[in-house]
């Protein structure tokens, strides 16, 4: 094989590649996220406050979704202890933060 014959089908076989990865969907499909990523009952926009009454619950998916309606947020995230997290704002999450023993220690938006 020529040397222009193999650049061009790395080439080829780079650009085929490329367009799988943009075709492919990102996470699991909608089916399969947690039920607690549904959009909220009031438009998706957090309050925490109504949520303050969880803490000290367990972080259970069923306690989870219902501190989610109860701040109207859009999705909730679950943070365990030393967990890295994304630091970007978002004014449609509610963020329950769990201690080491799997209870909720707080409650915020973002």
């Amino acid at each position: 094989m020529k040397l222009h014959n193999a650049r061009t089908w790395m080439a080829f076989l780079g650009a085929a590649l490329l367009t799988g990865c943009a075709l492919s969907p990102v996470g699991p499909p909608p089916a399969a996220q947690p039920q607690w990523q549904t959009p909220g009952p009031r438009g998706g926009a957090c309050d925490a406050a109504p949520a303050q009454g969880f803490l000290g619950q367990a972080g259970t998916a069923s306690v989870i979704e219902k501190a989610r309606i109860a701040s109207g947020a859009a999705m909730a995230r679950v943070l365990h202890p030393n967990q890295p997290t994304t630091m970007e704002f978002n004014h449609e999450r509610l963020n329950l933060v769990l201690d080491g023993k799997g209870r909720i220690a707080a409650v915020r938006c973002g």
